[in-house]
């Protein structure tokens, strides 16, 4: 990759995180009104129209969309990232986008941690430092003892564990199917799951509430556009740390639309955890790097 596809992947990166950024503002305000299985389960019916009329334009359609050689795992994969968005959802509406987030932000330690029973990855001294400062940031954040202790600060950190497995079957499938193979089968076998829960918590929504559900579904599709594009064009150790700025976007829009409360512990632990994250993705980055050949004759 060339140092300008770098920097194009970084800008991408960048404008997904302001896109999935906007869209957890929305979520949380139509999860205000609404349903929160009932907003995902729509979000998601849009999302498997969206993969499946991104199959239909690859080559070999949706024959080679559904042509996967671990179903179960795939199937699973969608599963799981489904629940993480419910469960993500609900926590806005409970403590906000700026304590979710935070929090949240430790799911690159969870995926360092979790990549050695996993993908059986050996996982060194420094990282598992990395993981464990981390995890003390994410106590600062929390702040047990300090204030009075809410139970649904816990929720945002059972999504990092589920969406840092999510990440980590995906890289496992990737072992045997195509990017976008797994993309269609987490739109398709989501949006089913989704609909088997959603259809039971359906409600009537008025005309503003289609139209910032117009608006959610729009947003989910490009930010997910503009994530494979990122990823296309350049390095994925490039981007990847740029990744942290949705926390900080998210944050923008919870304390000046939401009215949400910034607090110290939460500042300091969000930095903690982001610089311990950054660690990580560095360290993952140094030993893949291939070893540069001897200049010894």
């Amino acid at each position: 990759m060339t140092e300008q596809n770098n920097r194009l992947g970084i800008w991408l990166m960048v404008a997904t995180t302001v896109v999935f950024a906007c869209q957890d503002g929305i979520s949380r305000h139509l999860a205000a009104d609404y349903n929160v299985f009932m907003v995902v389960m729509i979000r998601f019916w849009f999302f498997a129209a969206f993969v499946t009329f991104l199959s239909l334009r690859n080559p070999g359609g949706l024959r080679r969309a559904v042509a996967t050689k671990q179903p179960a795992i795939q199937i699973f994969r969608g599963v799981l990232l489904v629940l993480e968005v419910c469960v993500m959802v609900y926590s806005f509406t409970k403590i906000g986008l700026v304590q979710s987030h935070s929090i949240f932000a430790s799911y690159p330690l969870l995926v360092a941690a979790l990549s050695g029973p996993v993908l059986g990855e050996k996982v060194g001294w420094r990282r598992w430092t990395a993981i464990a400062v981390g995890f003390v940031g994410v106590l600062i954040v929390l702040a047990p003892g300090v204030e009075v202790f809410s139970p649904y600060a816990l929720i945002p950190l059972a999504c990092a564990l589920m969406f840092s497995l999510y990440g980590l079957l995906t890289r496992y499938v990737a072992r045997q199917d195509p990017a976008s193979v797994s993309f269609f089968w987490t739109g398709v076998s989501g949006a089913a799951a989704m609909t088997v829960v959603g259809v039971w918590f359906w409600q009537p929504m008025d005309a503003a509430g289609w139209a910032w559900m117009a608006v959610l579904c729009c947003t989910a599709a490009t930010g997910h556009y503009l994530l494979i594009k990122a990823y296309e064009v350049a390095e994925v150790a490039a981007v990847q740390p740029f990744a942290f700025l949705q926390l900080i976007f998210a944050s923008i829009i919870g304390v000046s639309v939401f009215g949400d409360a910034v607090h110290l512990n939460t500042v300091i632990g969000a930095m903690v955890v982001i610089s311990a994250g950054l660690f990580t993705l560095w360290r993952a980055r140094v030993r893949r790097a291939p070893i540069a050949p001897s200049t010894q004759p």
